[in-house]
Parts: C-alpha cells; structure tokens; sequence
C-alpha cells in the first residue's frame, strides 16, 4: 500500500515539475483554477509521498488503517475545499457571495490540513505560527494592549485567509507557481544529472594548496552549489557528505566540520548570480533588475565568504594541520572540466536570457533545457540512465510541494496580519523607535527576522520576513534594495542560528558532532554575515549601486577586510601563535569598533587593530629569536 501510495505521488510530482515548466514558456491559466488546482496537487503529492501510515509503520495495525483514513481526509476536504475557492471567486467578484456554514467549516479544516502538511515537511515552528495565528484571528478580541482587535466571525475570517487572493491563494502562492517552482526543479535536476559531483572536484583542486584544504574545498563547492540549489539543507547534505568526513580525517574536530558545511551552505543563498533563487523573487517584489541585485549582493557575498576561508585558516594554523601533500592532491581531469560546464553552461544561459530582457521564469526554462541538454552531452551516465531525468523531475516536484505548504501557511498569517491590523501596529512601533534609534530598530527587526525565519526553508523564510517586516523596515526612510537584502541576510542566518539551526542540524548526524554544538560553532564561524546588513544598511555604498562613491567604497571595504581579521582571530584564540584573553577581548572591541558610523571611533579602532597585529607578530618574533638562542647555547 505504501509502496503504491507513493509510486502516485512521485507521478503527480513529475508531472507537476513538467506542468511549471510548461508555464514558464507559455503563461499560466486562469488564477483561481490554477492555484487551486496546483495547491490540490502539492497537497497530494506531499500526503502520497510520504503517508503517515509510512512514518509509523511500526505501531499497530488498527493504529495503521487510522492514519490512512486521516490521510484520506485531508485529500478529500482539500479538494472539497480548492473547488469551492474557484466556484466563490466569480460570485465574491459579483459581490454576491454567500458561504454555508459547512462551506465555512470546509475551509476551516482545509487550513487545519495545510498546516498539518507543513508540520510534516518543515517542523512544528511555522505551523504553530500559523496555528497560533489563526486561534488569534478567531479568539483575539479578548487580548489586552495592541493585540486586541475589534473581532472576527468565522465566515468573515474564512472570506479572507481562504476565499479570495489575500490569503493561502494569494501572492505569495502565485511567485511559487510563477517564478520559484522553475527554479526549484533547476536545482533538481542539476543534482540529480551528476552536476555536483564536478563542482565537489573542482573546489577540491583549487583548495589543494591551503592548510585547510578539504574545508576550504566545502567552502568552494556549497557556495558555487548553494547560490542554484534553494534549498540550504540540500547543499549540507549533497556537499558534506563528501566534504565533512574529509575534514574530520585532516584533524579538526566534527563540530567543527559540519560547522563550516553549514555555514558554507547557508551563505550559498546570497551568493549571486543565482542566490538559490531569491535574486529572482527580490526582483518580483521590489522591481528592481535582476542585474542590480546580483551586483548588490556580490561584494556581501565575498565577504562572508572570505571570513569563512580566513577562519578556516587560522583553525587549520592553531591546529598545526600543513597543506595535503603534492601527491595526494586532487588532480583536475579533463573529464571534470568538461563536466563542469553542466553547472556554468544552464547558469550562463540565465544570465544570457535575462540580459536578453526576458522574464527570470523564461530564464529558469531555458536554464532547465541547457541543464538536459548539457548533462546528455557532457555525462555518459545520463545517457546510459536517462531515467535519471525522471528521477530529477520527482525530487523537484516533491521538493515544490513541500514549499507549496509552507507558502501555504505563510498566507494565512499574512491575511491575519491584514485583517487583524496587527503587522501595521507592529511596523508603527518598529518605526516609532526608529525615530529614537535606528539601530534598535534595525536590532529588533534582525531579530524578529532569526525567529520568523528559523525552521523554514530560504525562500518562504524570505518570503514571510519581507511581507511582514519589510514594510516597518522601510518605513524608517531606507533604500528599498538595502531592506530586502537586510532581511534576506538574517532570513539566510536563521540556519545556522541555535535553537533551531536547520543547517548545523542537518551537518551533525554526517559529522557524528553534537547539534547544538556544530550550530554554535556555525554560527561564530557566521558572525561577520551578522555584521555586514547593518553595514551597508548605514552604507549602503558597500552595495555598489546605492550612492557609490569610490572613496568611501575603498574605505569601508579596508575597515572591514581589517574587521575579519581581527574578529576571526580573537574567536580562534589563535594568529601567529595563541591570543591572551585580553588581546582576545580587545580585538573583538577594535573588531567591532571598525564598523560603526563615527570617523573618529573608526581611525581609533583602526589604530588599534593595526597595533595588536603587530604587537602579536614582534611577540612571534621574539619567541623565535628566543627559541634559536636556547638551542644555540645547547649546542
């Protein structure tokens, strides 16, 4: 039974992959049916595939027939459900719609069922936002201070969040359909055509060289397979399955190993030309050219990534861990170059079809075909199992599915946000502290941006912190670029931020680490994409294309590279030999310091920073010096 359960939904899951794919080129259907019908589908192939019957195959018989009857349920209350949205629509746009009270109870449950889903696919955190939400919606009148509102029957909540596009068939569900869902099944199919394999060798060879080699290597490869896959989770386990146990093996410790793969795989996802797809929604939310925010982002990008190679590093030294010898380096075949191009070629004819004016969904299409195309023609495995393709093409659409939930249940808190009127009270105090402290401001809304975004995926985490908070954001007089790329970054950060840490939890069983442990260190290894929002939020020149001025580019770009450094290793303990505790504390301070807005406090903290340096290089010095006169006078 369950093998036939999910055989079907694996086939729906194809077939929806090829049904988005099919609409990136020729254009979506009628709203209302294509919503409702693509959400029924999801709902399906995520029940199919993974049935509760199959979760708990061990209990009982009789324990086993009930779960295939809640199973059951939910298919047939949702498809109740989505068909009466579609037949609702015209008559709420004739404004002569009426709802039973079964039709109101219908919708009621299918929103019970659509968080059930997401419970199973993402965790319990976002569906009890939603949960909660909606017991909120229903139950708040009685609340006391800005949570009381004027109250809800269950008709009119049930109008909103499910019979009509301000809810679980709203905006964010149309982006998903229109935009992200393409790119999702790219990201499928680049994993399931043998495409990460290459990228794996690639950064293997170009990382042979350093002390940290194999982690160096986990950096490469999940921040050139991150910024396609959408999916952080999936970056730390297709990467560190290969990259983790290499670490471990060259003399750092599991924490540590599954902490720099979770780290690496997190920042994937703003790393351009792609950022696992949120360039492209960014792009639908804001307006702004697809082009504009991959050269916004880059310059954030390598930073980050340049602490991560640095902390590395200075781990590696602190250890005592030399370069992998010449002869057991990875060696490039001329196999591996070729392949690479499965992964440059389908990137390469994004950037070429958007250059070309064209829409991101025509992008991913094209992406999806030079993918095909590429993998038969680069890798004789494709074509010895071209089932694959069809393999590829499930993963995407099971993948999609699970995001459908999600999105889902974003809908229904944001059509309670709106009906309630409780976002637009949340924004009104996020601005009215902006008018005494940006930076409080910033800082609650960082922090609001880790907890909404913990336990989901990039996308929907993205998704839900900018349409909730973006607007309060922005309401204390910001770009708009500089907003979406703030929330974006603490969005990202979620997954490597404890308790949750969705990316160290993922790398910990490879690592055989403890999970808080992995996160805690990830999220040190992390700390500089902590910093760099508030940066450019106060300078936003860092981005490139807000207000650049070439002097003050070249200025903060010093203070910062001066701040990796300093902050890497006062967290390391370690330079050119092992920090004081004090030397360690100062750094931090000088660290942070280099950052802030006023001149004066920058060129001190420069000062400071420069003078520990070289007050720790003439310490080696000396040490040195001191060591070859005790062995001199042995002698």
């Amino acid at each position: 039974m369950v093998s036939v359960s999910r055989t079907l939904g694996l086939t729906i899951a194809v077939g929806m992959s090829l049904h988005v794919i099919y609409i990136a080129y020729f254009g979506g259907w009628e709203p209302s049916i294509h919503r409702a019908a693509a959400l029924f589908a999801c709902i399906a192939i995520v029940v199919l595939t993974a049935p509760l019957a199959a979760r708990h195959g061990d209990h009982p018989a009789p324990l086993r027939v009930l779960y295939w009857l809640i199973d059951a349920a939910i298919l047939g209350i949702s498809g109740y459900a989505c068909f009466r949205f579609v037949g609702a629509i015209e008559d709420i746009e004739n404004l002569v719609a009426e709802f039973s009270l079964w039709d109101q109870i219908a919708a009621l449950l299918a929103i019970v069922a659509l968080l059930e889903l997401t419970r199973r696919s993402f965790g319990i955190i976002l569906a009890a936002v939603g949960a909660l939400s909606l017991l909120y919606c229903l139950f708040g009148a009685d609340l006391p201070w800005i949570f009381r509102h004027s109250g809800f029957s269950l008709e009119q909540s049930m109008e909103i969040i499910w019979y009509g596009f301000q809810g679980v068939f709203g905006l964010p569900t149309a982006i998903v359909l229109s935009l992200i869902f393409i790119f999702i099944v790219f990201g499928a199919l680049l994993e399931g055509t043998g495409a990460g394999d290459a990228l794996i060798r690639l950064a293997f060879a170009a990382t042979g060289r350093t002390r940290g080699g194999p982690a160096h290597a986990a950096i490469v490869a999940s921040g050139l397979f991150g910024t396609t896959s959408g999916s952080v989770t999936a970056n730390v386990v297709g990467t560190g399955a290969v990259t983790i146990p290499l670490i471990k093996r060259r003399g750092f410790n599991g924490a540590f190993a599954g902490a720099v793969e979770a780290a690496a795989s997190s920042g994937g996802q703003i790393m351009p030309p792609v950022m696992g797809a949120a360039a492209f929604l960014m792009t639908d939310l804001t307006g702004i050219p697809y082009l504009t925010i991959c050269v916004a982002a880059l310059v954030p990008a390598l930073l980050y990534y340049g602490s991560l190679f640095v902390s590395v590093g200075l781990e590696a030294r602190r250890l005592g861990v030399e370069p992998i010898a010449p002869e057991d380096r990875q060696r490039l075949r001329r196999e591996d170059l070729v392949k690479s191009c499965m992964v440059f070629g389908p990137v390469a004819m994004i950037l070429l079809t958007l250059a070309m004016g064209r829409s991101p969904a025509m992008a991913g299409f094209w992406a999806i075909v030079a993918t095909i195309v590429c993998a038969f023609a680069l890798n004789p495995l494709m074509r010895r199992e071209p089932g694959r393709i069809v393999a590829a093409l499930a993963s995407g659409g099971v993948a999609g599915a699970k995001i459908m939930m999600a999105v889902g249940a974003i809908g229904v808190l944001l059509a309670i946000l709106n009906l309630t009127g409780i976002g637009l009270k949340f924004a009104t105090e996020i601005a009215h502290l902006g008018t005494t402290s940006l930076f409080l401001a910033l800082l609650l809304a960082a922090l609001s941006c880790l907890i909404l975004g913990m336990g989901m995926p990039t996308l929907p985490a993205y998704l839900i912190i900018v349409l909730v908070l973006g607007p309060a954001i922005k309401a204390l007089g910001l770009p708009t670029l500089a907003v979406h790329l703030f929330v974006f970054y603490f969005g990202v950060l979620s997954a490597v931020t404890p308790p949750v840490a969705l990316a160290a939890i993922a790398a910990a069983p490879i690592a055989d680490a403890n999970p808080m442990r992995t996160a805690v260190v990830a999220m040190r290894l992390s700390f500089v994409g902590f910093l760099i929002p508030f940066v450019f939020v106060y300078e936003p020149t860092l981005l490139l294309v807000i207000d650049f001025q070439p002097l003050a580019f070249g200025w903060i770009l010093l203070r910062l590279c001066l701040a990796i450094w300093v902050l890497s290793t006062a967290f390391s303990g370690f330079e050119t030999g092992e920090l004081t505790w004090w030397s360690r504390l100062l750094r931090i301070g000088a660290g942070l310091a280099l950052v802030v807005t006023i001149p004066e406090v920058q060129i001190a903290a420069l000062l400071m920073s420069l003078g520990l340096i070289a007050f720790d290089r003439m310490r080696a010095q000396r040490q040195v010096e001191l060591a070859g006169g005790v062995a001199a006078a042995k002698r």
